[in-house]
C-alpha cells in the first residue's frame, strides 16, 4: 500500500518541471568508415526530464545542433505540461518545428525528448518501459554490427568471430569502398565465422543499381542473407529493382534514415524492402518507433531496430513484428561508458530488466563529463 501511495503522489505531481540537455562527443577506438563516410567520434545528445520526484532519461545520436534546438525551442514546449500525456507532447513538438524542418536534426531532437518522456512516465508509475508499453515478447535477438571498411581483414575477422563465439546468430560488416575489395572481405568474413552464423552486409547507399546487382550475385556465393542499402535509401525504385532481382534468400533492408512515419509508409508502398529498419533516436522517439511497428504490422512486414540498444531493447519487445536489434559497436561502447544499468546480451539475446523502472539506465555524470561539448 505504501508503494501505491508513493506512485499516486508521483503521478499527481506529473507536471514537467525541468528539461536538462547535455551533449557528449566520444572518440572512436580506432579509424572507422563505411561505404560513403569516415568518422573518428560519435556525438550523443542526452535529455533529462524532471517531473514530480523522478528524473527520466532520453538520448539521440545526433549533431550538437539537436541539443541547441532542444534548449532554444523544444524545452519550452514541454515544461509545465503533463508528463503523462506523451501523445500531446509529441504533437506539440511536431507543430513547434514546422518552420525549422521536421526531418533530420529536428526529428532527432524530438526523439531525445520523447524517449525521456516515456522513461519519465514509466518511472512515475514504477514500472519498466516494456511493461508500460505492453510486451509482445520477453526478449529480442541481436546481431553484431561493425566490420568497418577501415578495418584490416584480420581486425574484421576478429570482431565478427568474437560475436559469433558469444552466441550471436548474425553479424554485419560495412562494404562499398571498392567492389573487388568488398568481395574479398566478404569471403574472408565467411571463412572466419563458418556456416552457422548469418552474414549481413551494409553498403550505406554506396553503389549504383547495376553495381549493386552484380555485388548481390557475388555475395550470394558466400551466403550473404542481408543486403542493407545497396543503393541510396532515397532511391525507392532502385531498392525495388534490387529486391526483385536479388538472389533467393537475400533480404534487402533500408529505413534507418527514416525520420517520420510517412517515409516508412512510402518505402513499404514502393515494395522497396524485405525488412524495414527504424531508429527511435531518429524517427521522433519511442512514439515514432511504435508507429513504424504498426505500419509493419499492417503490411505483414518484419521490422529491425537500428542501433541504440539501451532504448531499443524495450521498444522491440513491445512490437509484434520485430525481427532483431542491431548491436552496433560504437553505440555499445558509448552506452557502457555513459550509463549505469546497460543490458548485457545472453547467448545473442537482450532481456529488458523488468525490475528496474523505465529504461533501467542512469547517466554516469562524472564519467560523462570528460566528453562534454
Amino acid at each position: 500500500m505504501a508503494g501505491e501511495a508513493t506512485i499516486r503522489r508521483s503521478v499527481d505531481s506529473a507536471r514537467i518541471d525541468r528539461v536538462e540537455v547535455a551533449v557528449f562527443t566520444i572518440p572512436t577506438d580506432g579509424p572507422e568508415s563505411d561505404g560513403t563516410l569516415s568518422w573518428d567520434s560519435t556525438t550523443i545528445v542526452t535529455v533529462q526530464i524532471t517531473a514530480g520526484d523522478v528524473v527520466g532519461l532520453g538520448y539521440s545520436y545526433a549533431h550538437v545542433a539537436a541539443g541547441t534546438l532542444i534548449e532554444r525551442l523544444l524545452a519550452d514546449v514541454v515544461v509545465g505540461r503533463d508528463a503523462m500525456d506523451i501523445e500531446a507532447r509529441y504533437v506539440d513538438m511536431i507543430h513547434a518545428v514546422r518552420n525549422s524542418g521536421r526531418q533530420g536534426i529536428a526529428a532527432s531532437a524530438i526523439a531525445a525528448i520523447d524517449i525521456a518522456l516515456w522513461d519519465t512516465k514509466a518511472r512515475l508509475l514504477g514500472v519498466s518501459l516494456v511493461s508500460l508499453l505492453g510486451g509482445a515478447r520477453e526478449s529480442v535477438p541481436i546481431y553484431g554490427s561493425g566490420g568497418f571498411t577501415s578495418y584490416s581483414i584480420e581486425q574484421l575477422q576478429a570482431q565478427l568471430c568474437t560475436w559469433a563465439s558469444e552466441g550471436v546468430h548474425a553479424v554485419k560488416m560495412k562494404i562499398g569502398r571498392d567492389e573487388a575489395t568488398d568481395r574479398t572481405r566478404v569471403h574472408a568474413a565467411r571463412r572466419a565465422i563458418g556456416d552457422q552464423v548469418e552474414l549481413f552486409v551494409d553498403a550505406n547507399g554506396a553503389y549504383d543499381r547495376k553495381r549493386a546487382l552484380a555485388q548481390a550475385s557475388a555475395f550470394a556465393l558466400d551466403h550473404v542473407r542481408w543486403f542493407e542499402e545497396p543503393v541510396s535509401s532515397d532511391d525507392l525504385a532502385g531498392l525495388r529493382l534490387i529486391r526483385d532481382r536479388a538472389p533467393a534468400g537475400m533480404e534487402i533492408a533500408a529505413g534507418e534514415y527514416g525520420y517520420d512515419v510517412q517515409y516508412f509508409a512510402r518505402l513499404l508502398e514502393a515494395g522497396a524492402v524485405d525488412v524495414l529498419q527504424a531508429d527511435a533516436t531518429r524517427c521522433c522517439g519511442i512514439t515514432g518507433f511504435i508507429r513504424a511497428g504498426a505500419i509493419c504490422d499492417a503490411a505483414c512486414m518484419p521490422l529491425s531496430a537500428h542501433t541504440a540498444p539501451s532504448v531499443h531493447a524495450h521498444a522491440c519487445c513491445a512490437v509484434s513484428r520485430v525481427r532483431h536489434l542491431e548491436y552496433f559497436h560504437d553505440h555499445v561502447r558509448i552506452e557502457r561508458l555513459l550509463f549505469d544499468g546497460v543490458l548485457v546480451p545472453v547467448a545473442g539475446v537482450l532481456w529488458p530488466d523488468r525490475s528496474r523502472p523505465g529504461l533501467g539506465i542512469e547517466l554516469k555524470r562524472r564519467d560523462a563529463e570528460r566528453f562534454a561539448v
